[in-house]
């Protein structure tokens, strides 16, 4: 699939089946059960965290994928926010046009960012993981010119998710609401038809699902622990305050 076709699908036919998405994401060849592509599709996204889930991650003394296999560097660059010096690092896979993601952004990410990560205390990067080519087109633009804007992009994404990805129209939402980020038409355009991009996205996505087990959004890592769900900023301070010794 190219990336032009992959729009297209956005343009004229943003209700798509699951079924499709799922081809179209992960490859006609690739096989799902129903009810792993159920999960990946959103049916079953963002499970609620217990406080056992918590406690025994925050005690975790391994975790369950090596850290520095999740740090090893894919097909697109990642993007960190604070210090390398960090003890406790975060990743997180999300798509643009999941609800339970744009929920984390514009309330927990802000006090995350603020009391952990701009002191130093948390280092943290934001990985793509679309859902559908609608999510896929979003984080091509977000990812445009080496990602030079790729969390201001994102955060505008994620903070105005339903102006652009569930309207009747979508493409044309997103365009305008990439003015906003400084592109131009042409810009929006060529982005959007940057076949090497859009692979390298599939390809990380693909890397994720394969060899880390991400199946839904948001999920995120802990010192390389999964967790998947979306998680408050109380759930998070109950992960982090004992990695760092606080």
């Amino acid at each position: 699939m190219t990336a032009d076709s992959a729009i297209k699908i956005c343009d004229n036919n943003h209700r798509y089946s699951r079924k499709m998405i799922m081809m179209k994401i992960f490859g006609d060849s690739m096989m799902m059960s129903r009810r792993d592509a159920m999960r990946i599709g959103g049916f079953a996204l963002s499970a609620t965290v217990t406080l056992p889930q918590l406690a025994g991650l925050a005690q975790a003394a391994t975790p369950s994928i090596p850290l520095a296999d999740l740090m090893r560097p894919g097909p697109l660059n990642d993007l960190w926010l604070g210090p390398e010096t960090a003890k406790c690092t975060i990743i997180e896979y999300a798509s643009l046009t999941c609800s339970h993601c744009a929920q984390f952004h514009t309330e927990t990410w802000p006090k995350l960012k603020e009391e952990y990560v701009d002191k130093g205390l948390v280092r943290f990067t934001l990985r793509d993981f679309p859902l559908d080519p609608l999510a896929t087109a979003g984080s091509m633009l977000a990812r445009a010119d080496n990602g030079v804007r790729y969390y201001p992009v994102s955060n505008l994404l994620f903070e105005h998710q339903r102006d652009w990805a569930f309207v009747d129209k979508p493409l044309d939402a997103l365009q305008v609401m990439m003015r906003q980020a400084g592109f131009s038409q042409a810009k929006f355009e060529a982005t959007l038809k940057d076949q090497s991009l859009y692979e390298a996205i599939n390809t990380a996505k693909d890397r994720a699902y394969k060899t880390f087990k991400v199946d839904s959004t948001p999920f995120f890592f802990i010192n390389g622990a999964p967790l998947p769900g979306a998680l408050s900023f109380a759930d998070l301070e109950k992960i982090i305050k004992p990695i760092i010794g606080s």
